[in-house]
This record gives structure tokens, C-alpha cells and sequence, in this order.
């Protein structure tokens, strides 16, 4: 199969449509033939705010496209405060929480990858400020209105990505109504193919009211039963429905060779507008939709009859679907006079029309059905709308889910997406190149999962077993790499060394505690410590760590050369013997410190001291090879890193490390565990217990441990020498909870908002009284934003909490109206804690009595200490 350098591959999806919360649920609606649609009961409809006359009218539809849980959001992950997400318009929400996940499905961690990501990105009508926050807002103050703003403006979609996923290349809103998410793919693949970015975020989300339904009126678009029957002759529209679909984009050229998965290969694409020769604005025009599909197969270079599939608008109108058939056959005829070979289908049949999304949900739909060489059926098809000639076409509504006949090329469709308005856009896809053979399999592989609770890892874990018992040809290399490069290290972790698939599928569903190492990440990790003792180096084990792994080969290869005489490092590994002892011992450690590992002192006694000798430096590696080997040096410089030798049961002195004495000291070192522990610390014995596998087991064994532990394990290292290899995975758990403002609700009153000032609560001779109530006037007020008052402490940085200055301007505010007294916007930039901020406020009020009343310069000296301790996080001395 040929490629052109303008193809763009599909590398990630992600996906929440009606009935359907991924990727693969959505293509089992798809291949299974269901219709997602929601029939509401009057109770429901009631509950939901919909007035009893409005539901006693017989052209009122009972039924909806929704999506589950839009009040629901991960807003700790996405470092939101509670006031914050319960102001965010849902559709940031939910297009935050998919462009994550197609990113991890991409097998791409923002911090870890080189090159630009782009953010293209549509949302709709913002229906949550409009019912849910107008009172909110029409009552706000200046601050509260620019937060409003920011929340909510659609302006803000794009960028609130980039900044929230450390992404830094181009952020770009595109707004074309219908056709918005299709045009965001033009423009992004315009910004590829431009090198304004190396990958590219791309999608749409639109949320409507949830749980109601929709008044039916003749002529409109939409449905007088729900029901969507696209180019049938009982077709009377749609039904709007709510969803969100992202893609990640890449060069294919270079997807290739990153080993990206591609799902699907994007040929080309274009975008035009109707113009003024049509019947009104809102109507659709068969000379504007010919002419960009004609233009898009122009640019993908591909004849119409190669196409054998269309991803229609299809919105089910008896207006708009003969529209649609005659602009397509329009563009089809310039190229071929065939009959009836290219299939026709619309995915608004299954899930409804998603407006701004729409266009995307039809592409991951087609984009599905290519990577499983499968045609799935339009729904509520019976016969041919009349004014539709499909005999003469090239044209027919596929019914039936099939397999896709496979012609002399590779199976190519096109995808339409018409807004209101006139912006037309049409993209060629085509299906992804064969993927290479996995190469040899290696003996063990190291596979990592964290999430930011105990229960979200057991249902991350749960999830991994799954999906590795579902698809066993899985390649487990790359189930390993995908999981460490492309996921961001929470604190509750897991860890397996694996054998193959079936292996890590057992392991992870059975919860095998011998073989799954768990452990919480400290924002200090307790800092690991080399114990090394003499031990024999198993020429097997040793051999299998030369041949896989690059660190270790590369150590042993250094260590023999600086030694002198010409030898293969391999050789000297063979040979039963000290030297081959210090050579594994010297490569293990070095490999370990490769990968990420930072040893924060080593222990050691007899011959393994010579291998901590040469890794801190006391003695070049050709010099502590000849100590292992009998020759003692007389010289010894200073060690880079802590040495505990048991000549002394403790580290070495500066002075005591120049001595031989301790690099040859014998016997049992002293006990570690509980005086590394009051140190910060921990041992890490580098040699195999008994009856342990050794070789890459023990190596990626103590790379689990450390990681489990905290450790910035760099699994580019772990992974090096090897062809890395991406597959699609069970992407993060999320932990939602409820963030959502009823309508008509008003905000509660502030904390002493009750006809009195909080001045006036003020006991003039109760001076700590005051300063009691002024903090707890602000943990109050900085509760409601954080979502309880448990969640406030006085000594932690409130910038820390996910507080932004908008926040505290309006807090700062509000106190200054509460204590009649101006207090500095800045503030809390100042005095970053609360008590550090209360103690600087009482100083300046007065309310302080042990404050000095002495000399401005004094207090000036005061609180710039102040200032620099609440900066730490401290509350001052």
C-alpha cells in the first residue's frame, strides 16, 4: 500500500456519546445495530422541569439523545477547585476528560514527549450558563462575572486543553456550527502538514438539556418520534442529541515510524461555504456540497470509484437527504458512471444528531468500521425517500452490518458534515497500513499502573486484566511500552514482571501479592540505598542481561575496556570469578541508575565494596577492578555519595575514606531498615534472594520496586534498544463527583452576610477573638470555593489547594467590604497561607496586641520575614 508524505494517521480515539461511554461501546453500537434513544417517562419529564401542559401536548416527543452523568467531573485530576468545576461549562468538562484519554490511548504523556501538540477544538451552545447560571450570573460582581466568563465562553475550549495538559502548540477554537468538528480536522491536518505542530488534539463536544425531550413542529428538523430515518421515504428529521469525540492526529510518515497505532489514515479534505445562491441561510445547497467533496477527493488524489463508502450528514430531512444524494452524485460523476457500489450510511440513525460533534462522531464511525474491514447498517431504512433516484446513482443505504469487500486497493469512504449556515466540509479516509510483526518477544516484561486513590488502581487493574484476557496476541512489549511512556505517574502504584500476556492477564485479575508490587509515591519518596554483598554472578543470568539490555552491555563493555587489554565484555562475564562478580554487581547498579534509579548511598562489604568504590568515584573502574581482584590502590578519592562499610556499622567519614582499611573491611553489615527509615531512606539489596529468578526478572524486579516506591523510573531507558511499539489500552479512572448548580439556584450567602458586618462582631477587648473570626470568616469563604471547609488548612498554600488570583481578588474583596477597611488585592500573593495572611492583616489593623507599634521600618522588616516563611508554606515564626 502505498503512502503519500500528505497523509495524516489517526493514531488515538476517544468518544462519550449517547449510550455509549469509549471507543468500544460505541462500536458495539455500531456493529450490534441499536439506537441509543432515551424514551422518558411524565414523572421523569416532570422531575426534569418540563411544565404539564408542555407534556399533554400530543407534539411534545418524550424521548431524547442524552449523555450520563454531565454533572459528574474529575475536577481534583484536572486540578479544579469545586467552585471552579461547578462553574465550568460541562462541555470543557467532558472534552478535558476525552482529550486525555486519546492521548493515553495514543500512548502519549504531554510531559514525556518531544514536539508540539496542538489543540483544534468546537463546542456548542452553552445551554448550562444559560439555565442553569443566568441568575448567578446577573447577580455577580465584576470579578465573579470575569470568572463566569472565562468559564464558560467558548473561547476558552481550546486553550483551558493546551494549559490544563501542559500542551504548547497552536490552541485554536473553530465554531462552524454542524460542521465544526470536520473543520477542526481540516485545520488541523493543515497544521501538520504546515509543521506548526507534530501531533494534534482534535474534536468537539456539544451538551444540550439533559433528560427532556423536544417540541415537534412541521417543517422543522426535528423528529416527530425520535427516530432519525435517513434517505427513507418516512423521514421528518432528526433528534439532537449531546456527545464529545477527540482524535489524535500525526504525519503518517512518522507515526510509522514511532510505532503509533493507527486506526485510520486521513487522504485529504477540504472546505467551502454555500455562499449567497441558495434558497435561505439556513438551507443547504447541492452545487456547495459538490463542490467540496470533488475538491477533498482532489486533494486526497483518489478516484470517486475507489471510494466505497460514504459517511453521510444525513440528517434524515425530506428536504436535506436529496439534497445530500444529488451533491454527491454530482461529484461521484466526475470521475465514474458505475452504479450502486459505493454504500451509503448516517450515524445520527444510531445516536442522533450531536451538532458541533456530529461530524466526528461519523468519523470515529468510519474510521471503526475501516480498522475492522467491516460495514455497519443506517437504521429505519425501508424504502427510498421518492425524490431519490438511488437506481441511477452510485449509491446505496447499507442496512446490514457485512463484511466490507476488500477491492484492488485499500477500502477509502468519505465523511460529510454540512453546518447551518453554508460551511461544508468532506474528508477521505482510508484503511491503516498492515501493521509489522511484533518483533522476538523478550523473557520479562515491567508493566506499570497508578491512579490517585486504592480504588481507582483496583478498578485500573481490574480494567488491564481485561482487556490483556480479550485480546491475547496482544504484543506485551508493547502493552509495557504504551504503559510507560504514555501515562502520567500517579501515587498509588502498581507493578508486574510479566511473562507474556496470558501471564499479566492471570496475575493482574487473581491479585497475586507475591508477584504485584504496590505502593504509595510520597511528594518525598524515601530515597533507596544499594546493599552489596559478594555474591557469585550466574553466567546465564548475566548473559541474558548483556544480550537485552543496552545500560547493562554498555557498563560491562566500559568497565573492560578502562581495565586494559582488549577483551569482549561477554567473554569476561563467562568466566567464573571475581571479575565477572564486579562486572555484573558495577553493570546492575549502573543500569539501575540508568533507568531513573538515584541511589542516595550504598552499603557494601568484602569484594562488593571494590563495586562501590568505582560507582562513586573513590576509585576509577580499571583501580577497583584490581581491588576485587586482590590489588589494593593507595590511593582512595573522597566517594560522590554516602558509603556504609561494617568496618564501622555507619557512613564513612571523609577521612575514613581515604584509608584501604574500610574498602576491604569482611563480615555482616549491620541491620538497615529502621536507621535508613529515621534517615529518609530505604535498602535496596542488589543481589537476588534465594530461590529468586535472577537475570532481566531480578533487574526489572528492582526497578518495581523503586517505582512503586516513587521513583522517576525513565522508561525511555528501560525501553532502549528496542523498536517502540504502541497499542490502545484502558486509559485513566476516573473519579468523578458531583459538580452542578440547579437552576435557579442562588449562591449561599457569604460567611457573616446576616444583616451584620463582620467588624461588627468584633469584641474590641478580645483581640484573639477577632483574629479567630476573621480566619474563620476566610475558611468559610475559601470552603465554598474548595467544596467543604474540611478541605482548607490554615498553613497550606492556597495556590497549592488549585486557588487562582481571580479567587482570592474576590475573597480580598469581600473582607475589605466585611472589615471596612481596604486590604491589598495582593495579598494573599504576599501571604500566600491563611494564618500567615490573617497575622500580616492583624498587624496592620491592629488587632494583633503583641504586635509592636514601634518603628514602620520594623514592621516593614516584620512582614517581608513574614512574606518569605508564608512562602514556604509556613506560618511565620
Amino acid at each position: 500500500m502505498t503512502h503519500s508524505d500528505s497523509d495524516i494517521a489517526i493514531i488515538g480515539m476517544a468518544c462519550r456519546f449517547p449510550g455509549a461511554d469509549s471507543v468500544e461501546r460505541f462500536w458495539e453500537v455500531l456493529r450490534d445495530g441499536r439506537e441509543t434513544l432515551t424514551r422518558y417517562t411524565d414523572e421523569e419529564l416532570l422531575a426534569a422541569g418540563v411544565p404539564a401542559e408542555r407534556l399533554a401536548d400530543p407534539r411534545y416527543v418524550k424521548a431524547g439523545q442524552r449523555l450520563q452523568d454531565v454533572d459528574m467531573f474529575d475536577s481534583e485530576l484536572f486540578r479544579f477547585t469545586h467552585d471552579e468545576a461547578e462553574i465550568l461549562d460541562p462541555q470543557h468538562r467532558v472534552f478535558l476528560e476525552c482529550s486525555l484519554e486519546a492521548l493515553e490511548r495514543a500512548g502519549y504523556d504531554p510531559d514525556r514527549t518531544d514536539g508540539h501538540i496542538g489543540v483544534y477544538a468546537g463546542a456548542g451552545m452553552n445551554t448550562y450558563l444559560l439555565h442553569n447560571l443566568g441568575d448567578r450570573y446577573r447577580a455577580a460582581s465584576s470579578v465573579d462575572h470575569y470568572r463566569l466568563m472565562l468559564a464558560n465562553d467558548k473561547d476558552f475550549l481550546a486553550t483551558r486543553v493546551s494549559y490544563k495538559l501542559n500542551l504548547r502548540g497552536p490552541s485554536v477554537n473553530i465554531n462552524t456550527a454542524c460542521s465544526t468538528s470536520l473543520v477542526a480536522v481540516h485545520t488541523a491536518c493543515l497544521g501538520l502538514l504546515g509543521g506548526e505542530c507534530d501531533v494534534a488534539l482534535v474534536g468537539a463536544v456539544h451538551l444540550g438539556p439533559q433528560g427532556q425531550g423536544y417540541q415537534y413542529q412541521e417543517g422543522m428538523i426535528f423528529s416527530p418520534d425520535g427516530h432519525c430515518r435517513a434517505f427513507d421515504a418516512q423521514a421528518r428529521g432528526t433528534v439532537i442529541g449531546s456527545g464529545a469525540g477527540v482524535l489524535v492526529l500525526k504525519r503518517l510518515g512518522e507515526a510509522l515510524a514511532d510505532g503509533d497505532w493507527v486506526h485510520a489514515v486521513i487522504k485529504g479534505s477540504a472546505v467551502n461555504n454555500d455562499g449567497a445562491h441558495k434558497t435561505g441561510y439556513t438551507a443547504p445547497s447541492i452545487a456547495g456540497q459538490a463542490a467540496v467533496i470533488a475538491d477533498a477527493q482532489e486533494v486526497a488524489d483518489v478516484e470517486p470509484e475507489s471510494v466505497t463508502y460514504v459517511e453521510a450528514h444525513g440528517t434524515g430531512t425530506p428536504l436535506g437527504d436529496p439534497i445530500e444524494v444529488a451533491a454527491l452524485t454530482e461529484a461521484f460523476r466526475q470521475g465514474t458512471d458505475g452504479t450502486g457500489f459505493c454504500a451509503l450510511g448516517s450515524v445520527k440513525t444510531n445516536v442522533g444528531h450531536l451538532d458541533t460533534a456530529a461530524g466526528m462522531a461519523g468519523l470515529i464511525k468510519t474510521a471503526l468500521m475501516l480498522e475492522h474491514g467491516t460495514l455497519v447498517s443506517s437504521l429505519h431504512y425501508n424504502e427510498p425517500n421518492p425524490d431519490i433516484d438511488f437506481a441511477a446513482g452510485p449509491f446505496f443505504v447499507n442496512t446490514e452490518t457485512t463484511e466490507w469487500p476488500a477491492g484492488s486497493g485499500p477500502r477509502r469512504a468519505g465523511v460529510s458534515s454540512f453546518g447551518i449556515g453554508g460551511t461544508n466540509a468532506h474528508v477521505i479516509v482510508q484503511e491503516p497500513p498492515s501493521r509489522p510483526a511484533a518483533p522476538e518477544a523478550a523473557e520479562r516484561e515491567l508493566l506499570v499502573l497508578s491512579a490517585r486513590s486504592p480504588a481507582a488502581l483496583r478498578q485500573a487493574t481490574a480494567a488491564l486484566a481485561r482487556h490483556l484476557k480479550q485480546h491475547r496476541d496482544l504484543d506485551l512489549a508493547a502493552v509495557a511500552q504504551t504503559l510507560g511512556l504514555g501515562r502520567r505517574g500517579h501515587p498509588h502504584r502498581l507493578a508486574l514482571v510479566a511473562r507474556g500476556t496470558r501471564d499479566a492477564a492471570m496475575a493482574l485479575a487473581l491479585g497475586d501479592e507475591e508477584r504485584l508490587r504496590q505502593g504509595v509515591a510520597a511528594a518525598e519518596p524515601s530515597a533507596p540505598v544499594l546493599v552489596l554483598t559478594p555474591t557469585a554472578a550466574d553466567p546465564a543470568d548475566a548473559a541474558e542481561l548483556y544480550r537485552t539490555t543496552p545500560a547493562y552491555r554498555d557498563a560491562v563493555d566500559s568497565c573492560v575496556a578502562a581495565a586494559g587489554p582488549a577483551e569482549r565484555g561477554a567473554d569476561a562475564l563467562a568466566l567464573p570469578g571475581p571479575r565477572a562478580d564486579f562486572l555484573h554487581a558495577y553493570a546492575l547498579a549502573g543500569t539501575l541508575t540508568a533507568w531513573g534509579v538515584r541511589p542516595a548511598g550504598y552499603a557494601a562489604t568484602g569484594t562488593a565494596l571494590a563495586v562501590v568504590a568505582a560507582l562513586t568515584g573513590a576509585l576509577s573502574p580499571a583501580d577497583a577492578l584490581a581491588l576485587a581482584e586482590g590489588t589494593v590502590p593507595e590511593r582512595f578519592a573522597p566517594p560522590r555519595a554516602p558509603v556504609l562499610t561494617p568496618r564501622t556499622g555507619r557512613w564513612l567519614t571523609e577521612d575514613e575514606s581515604g584509608h584501604a582499611e574500610h574498602w576491604t573491611a569482611t563480615g555482616e553489615l549491620p541491620p538497615l531498615a529502621a536507621p535508613l527509615a529515621e534517615e529518609g531512606r530505604h535498602p535496596v539489596p542488589l543481589a537476588p534472594a534465594e530461590d529468586a529468578p535472577g537475570g532481566l526478572a531480578h533487574l526489572l524486579a528492582l526497578a518495581a520496586d523503586q517505582w512503586v516506591l516513587g521513583a522517576p523510573l525513565d522508561f525511555a531507558a528501560v525501553h532502549a534498544g528496542r523498536e517502540v511499539r504502541r497499542v490502545p489500552l484502558p486509559t485513566h479512572r476516573f473519579e468523578r463527583r458531583r459538580h452542578w448548580v440547579e437552576p435557579g439556584v442562588q449562591d449561599p450567602a457569604p460567611a457573616g452576610r446576616g444583616g451584620e458586618r463582620l467588624l461588627d462582631r468584633f469584641d474590641p477587648a478580645d483581640h484573639r477573638g477577632n483574629v479567630e473570626l476573621v480566619t474563620d470568616h476566610l475558611v468559610s469563604e475559601i470552603g465554598q470555593v474548595l467544596g467543604g471547609r474540611d478541605r482548607v488548612a490554615l498553613d497550606t498554600n492556597l495556590f497549592d489547594l488549585g486557588l487562582d488570583s481571580l479567587v482570592l481578588i474576590e475573597v480580598v474583596a469581600k473582607l475589605s467590604e466585611e472589615l471596612d477597611h481596604p486590604v491589598p488585592a495582593t495579598a494573599f500573593v504576599e501571604f500566600p497561607t491563611i494564618r500567615a495572611f490573617v497575622d500580616n492583616l492583624a498587624e496592620l489593623m491592629g488587632l494583633d496586641p503583641a504586635a509592636p507599634a514601634a518603628d514602620p521600618a520594623d514592621a516593614r522588616t516584620s512582614r517581608r520575614a513574614r512574606r518569605a516563611a508564608a512562602r514556604q508554606g509556613g506560618s511565620p515564626a
